[in-house]
């Protein structure tokens, strides 16, 4: 799977959550505004940009930049660790997301993890290993992430939704300090607003023969990158620096958008940390 962010998303998200003008970004790179604006484009530009400078202005971590840039990729992720967990991709609009299936293996008890475009795939997973869907948890509620919610809920009307929207009732809001069980599974939450005021990541943990805990992340945190934030960025930082970045080094990162990866890959290559 392709990263998310290609280093010219990048480097536009992080301009304009410092509020740098393209012609200000573009003096420090080293390049013309018109070579500036294809880096940001593309990715590409036809000379080497000043990463150096460049990451200085933007806040950015220059070397994690520069190998960003050369084609730093998480490693290939064995999903066999995590024996009940599935991620599923679903295409629209021009936009994959993901969206995750879990459950316990003894009472086979499950739960979705937002529900990207379309459920479909999901529903005969669930149906064909004979699973009983109890939660919907999602991670904020932009459309690309919530859009196969009611054809969830037709097919299980009884699956509880949580979410952090304060627009959602009383009911469905996650309460703090909750630890909910799937059968021997336990899920928690940590808010992670900045990308989207109702952000939150979701972790669950006690998996079988002691595979790490996962954090399904949403766009608060991609590999590589971060979910756009121009005018809540500190905000958004702070947040993953204290809530996914203080997990454990192997925890297993479940991110909206783009590939799996780890609290160690994204400490050591995310040039936003």
């Amino acid at each position: 799977m392709n990263l998310e962010d290609h280093v010219g998303d990048v480097i536009r998200k992080a301009r304009m959550m410092k509020g740098v003008a393209p012609a200000d970004a573009a003096r420090a790179a080293g390049l013309s505004e018109s070579e500036f604006a294809a880096l940001e484009a593309s990715g590409r530009s036809a000379r080497r940009p000043n990463f150096a400078a460049l990451a200085a202005l933007l806040d950015l971590n220059a070397a994690k930049l520069e190998a960003l840039a050369d084609g730093w990729t998480p490693s290939e992720k064995d999903l066999s660790r995590w024996r009940e967990l599935r991620l599923f991709t679903t295409h629209a609009e021009g936009i994959a997301v993901n969206a995750y299936l879990v459950w316990d293996e003894v009472t086979r008890e499950a739960a979705i993890f937002d529900t990207g475009w379309d459920a479909t795939a999901m529903l005969r997973e669930i149906e064909q290993h004979g699973l009983h869907l109890r939660h919907l948890f999602l991670t904020h509620t932009h459309h690309d992430h919530v859009a196969g919610l009611e054809q969830i809920r037709r097919a299980h009307p009884k699956v509880k939704v949580r979410t952090n929207s304060r627009h959602a009732p009383l009911d469905q809001r996650n309460k703090p300090d909750e630890i909910l069980p799937l059968g021997g599974l336990r899920i928690t939450h940590r808010d992670t607003p900045g990308h989207a005021e109702d952000g939150v990541t979701y972790i669950v943990g006690n998996w079988q023969e002691d595979a790490p805990h996962v954090a399904f992340v949403g766009d608060a945190i991609f590999a590589g990158s971060m979910g756009g934030a121009p005018q809540h960025g500190a905000l958004a930082k702070q947040k993953i620096r204290e809530q996914i970045l203080s997990l454990p080094p192997d925890t297993l990162l479940c991110p909206g958008h783009g590939p799996l990866t780890t609290v160690a890959e994204e400490r050591a290559h995310n040039p936003f940390f």
